[in-house]
């Protein structure tokens, strides 16, 4: 055996092994992201189901409906980022499309709060320069929100449409055969 064959073999070996031991620390990256992951859906859990007995208490007072609906919108996006953590970690590669429904959630829950917030600049007496001018930020805001929801509803639409494509092409060549 010549020393280039040797040479090469040492590579193969010591590529093998840092492989294996990048896949172990990639297995425990995803592990610990997901027991924290997990801890901080139990705690927000916890936190939109006192935000929401304390607006029983206030008779469904509006603040605190408000903090209720973004904190638990705000458990969902956790919860759908552990599914994302759990389906890269079986698959061992990362999927687009809970990113793009973590991003759908995360700006209906933005503009959910924002139309919540700005339903109380209506009331009598809270009608100030200042306010008009919050308002045609969060309209502005609200627009742009609108125009992404559309774009991801589309960007999730066209993946799946391209993933039953892909799904349907091996059917396609084994009867062409």
């Amino acid at each position: 055996m010549d020393s280039a064959e040797h040479t090469h073999k040492d590579n193969l070996r010591i590529s093998a092994f840092a492989n294996r031991l990048f896949l172990r620390v990639e297995a425990i990256a995803y592990l610990v992201l997901g027991i924290l992951l997990a801890l901080a859906a139990l705690l927000g859990i916890g936190n939109a189901g006192a935000s929401l007995w304390s607006a029983l208490q206030e008779r469904g007072e509006a603040v605190s409906l408000v903090v209720a609906i973004d904190q638990l919108l705000f458990v969902l996006m956790i919860i759908e980022i552990l599914h994302t953590v759990r389906v890269s970690f079986r698959s061992g590669t990362l999927v687009s499309e809970p990113f793009l429904i973590v991003g759908l959630i995360a700006s209906i829950r933005r503009m959910l709060v924002i139309t919540l917030e700005s339903s109380q600049a209506n009331q009598p007496g809270k009608w100030t320069p200042e306010t008009q001018a919050q308002l045609d930020g969060t309209m502005l805001e609200l627009a742009v929100l609108g125009g992404l929801i559309f774009v991801m509803v589309i960007s999730i639409y066209l993946l799946r449409q391209s993933q039953r494509t892909v799904m349907r092409r091996p059917s396609v060549k084994r009867e062409q055969a």
